[in-house]
């Protein structure tokens, strides 16, 4: 068999033709350092994500629609740059979505909360 050198520690080491680490603890290690400016991205984009639907969701509470004023959402920290989906309807308008919960812009620096309907067969 040859010798390899670790792709983490640079070590040698025997094994298959095709192994590139001496141990699991340095596969691991190298794959976390490759991943983690991918990973921290993400998770701070689902963050932002999981706080907007926090925010929609508390001022709903058990209501399906809510009027809501711009300064309330920006006081709760809402992020309007980030959403899950966009829906339009037949009228043309446009809603944004943070998973189930969503909201409309409306005249005066106002929205429309909506809850999503869910139907479950």
């Amino acid at each position: 068999m040859d010798t390899k050198a670790c792709l983490e520690c640079k070590e040698s080491f025997a094994g298959r033709a095709d192994k590139k680490f001496c141990s699991d603890m340095c596969r691991n290690a190298y794959h976390n350092r490759n991943n983690s400016n991918e990973t921290n991205y993400v998770r701070n984009i689902n963050n932002i994500l999981r706080k907007n639907r926090r925010v929609l969701q508390e001022l709903l509470a058990e209501e399906e629609t809510l009027r809501c004023p711009f300064r309330k959402l920006n006081e709760m920290g809402f992020d309007f740059n980030y959403f899950t989906g966009i829906y339009r309807n037949r009228k043309g308008d446009t809603y944004y979505f943070c998973y189930e919960f969503g909201y409309l812009p409306l005249e005066k620096d106002s929205y429309c909360l909506v809850r999503k309907r869910i139907f479950t067969p």
